[in-house]
């Protein structure tokens, strides 16, 4: 489905936006495959949703092309786009009953009342709401209500499904739910879509691929393992998981091997910089490890640091460790120590040295 050299269905070519003085997306490029599901992750003011409503229609690109499944749609009509939005709000009828809600977009289009009432009863079917097609969208809750937006919007069959953070508004489990059911229904129906969120647990649940933006660009596109296990620069190592890192400086390099002198001396990452570069190491918690014992191993690196909070997460245990205000250590372990641990402790930590993350440090984040 991501095979980058296959045609785009869904292709975003230089796309500029600024409001006033104030630019928020800088040229972005964006290939969506037919059937994908791609999520646009980042924090607020990245440009996600402005990139997302330029697609839809409801904002226009100072500069750029938009093509959807070989036709440029970049100066067509929301309406004339086969685009469906589901928006953060839902933007339900609250005067409409659910079937209503759902033909609503059908009805526009002058569609038959038998094509109507037929589509509207397989949709609620696919979104499990048939037992409330003439329930009031103010007898609805949360979680309801988003399965009667998510039907609505596919009602109209669309080339290209747009969500902009349809589940913020529910509680975690609800939300863990809808995201299931939303990408069974995805799949079902072999829709293509464009998912907003700032929820980075949400985006790898979610997406056959993620591009995290900042600052109104695209810092890496791939699949959910590549982003989360290769980050492409330190502000996706940091926004996309949790992470331990450690600024150094570039001793030397040998063998594609750099050494990097830092607060808990030296330490290795493949990696080019010259020697004196200044850099930031990462590394996941989880592939950290607390050592039995101090012996060195092979194609690891080690370091001792002290405890100052040990944090009981039922499936995972985190240990917090003191560092300086630049660094951060943390650990990530599968159950508790078979001693206790408490503040001041200092562990020995290794790690191998091919799970280290090496970034330019101004590049960092």
């Amino acid at each position: 489905m991501s095979n980058g050299s296959a045609p785009a269905f869904l292709e975003v070519a230089g796309a500029h936006k600024s409001f006033g003085a104030a630019a928020v997306l800088g040229g972005v490029d964006l290939r969506v495959q037919r059937g994908e599901f791609v999520s646009l992750l980042g924090p607020s003011g990245c440009g996600k949703t402005t990139l997302l409503r330029i697609v839809a229609g409801l904002l226009s690109a100072d500069r750029g092309a938009i093509r959807l499944d070989g036709q440029d749609i970049g100066r067509k009509a929301p309406h004339q786009r086969d685009v469906g939005v589901v928006f953060q709000n839902y933007a339900l009828f609250p005067h409409l009953d659910v079937a209503a809600n759902v033909g609503f977009g059908l009805a526009a289009r002058k569609r038959p009342r038998s094509e109507i009432d037929a589509t509207v009863t397989r949709y609620l079917e696919l979104v499990r709401m048939s037992a409330f097609a003439d329930r009031s969208i103010k007898a609805l809750s949360g979680g309801q209500q988003q399965r009667v937006a998510v039907a609505r919007a596919l009602a109209v069959q669309p080339k290209l499904l747009l969500l902009d953070e349809p589940f913020s508004a529910l509680d975690r489990k609800l939300r863990e739910t809808m995201q299931i059911e939303l990408k069974r229904l995805l799949r079902e129906l072999e829709i293509t879509a464009i998912f907003v969120t700032h929820d980075q647990d949400e985006a790898l649940t979610l997406s056959d691929r993620i591009a995290v933006m900042n600052r109104g660009a695209i810092e890496q596109f791939a699949d959910p393992q590549t982003v989360y296990q290769r980050p492409a620069s330190g502000f996706v190592l940091d926004f996309v998981g949790l992470s331990s890192r450690l600024s150094g400086r570039v001793r030397a390099e040998r063998d594609g091997l750099l050494e990097v002198e830092t607060a808990f001396g030296v330490l290795r990452a493949p990696g080019s910089f010259h020697a004196g570069a200044q850099v930031l190491l990462g590394v996941r918690p989880e592939r950290m490890r607390i050592l039995a014992s101090t012996e060195p191993a092979e194609g690891r690196n080690r370091l001792q640091a002290p405890v100052t909070d040990v944090v009981f997460q039922g499936s995972k245990v985190q240990y917090h460790f003191a560092c300086g205000e630049a660094d951060r250590l943390l650990v990530e372990a599968s159950d508790l120590p078979a001693q206790p641990v408490g503040p001041g402790t200092a562990l020995w930590l290794d790690w191998g040295v091919d799970d280290t993350r090496v970034y330019a440090a101004s590049h960092a984040g």
